[in-house]
């Protein structure tokens, strides 16, 4: 079963259990799932559902901030349990640990030795971390790592 298939059966589980926080982040999140089906003329790989997903949490995380700025703790909690729902589609993140071996991996395959080749790195070590890891991240631990 494809992430799609698992976040409709998911929101039939929900409607059957009255859960109405549930059942209208699911449907919105399928919408979204559906506008790229169709600026894309075809269905969504796991890959490019996961890419929805994580572009709705940013923008769960972003509002979260802009609502406690404004002191508006109801919508606060709102979209926190918002963010809880979709979090569990996406894939568990990587360690701290796990994201430095996969970098000085990476950096050893690529024969990085300077800043100059962080192009290269990232390039190499985005699809392996996509999904796991935030790109800010990655990029700055990157850099570090090429004495940036």
């Amino acid at each position: 079963m494809g992430l799609k298939e698992k976040i409709m059966a998911d929101m039939k589980e929900a409607m059957k259990a009255k859960d109405a926080a549930k059942v209208s982040t699911l449907r919105l999140l399928l919408s979204e799932i559906k506008n790229r089906e169709i600026d894309k003329r075809g269905e969504l790989t796991d890959d490019e559902v996961i890419a929805v997903i994580q572009k709705a949490v940013k923008q769960r995380k972003e509002s979260i901030e802009q609502y406690e700025k404004a002191g508006r703790s109801e919508l606060v909690e709102k979209e926190k349990k918002e963010l809880e729902i979709l979090e569990a589609y996406l894939p568990q993140p990587l360690t701290e640990e796990e994201l430095d071996a996969l970098i000085d991996e990476t950096i050893k395959e690529v024969g990085a030795t300077s800043i100059k080749d962080m192009g290269k790195v990232m390039k190499a070590i985005m699809p392996k971390v996509r999904g796991r890891a935030d790109g800010k991240l990655v990029n700055q631990k990157v850099r570090e790592k090429l004495g940036g």
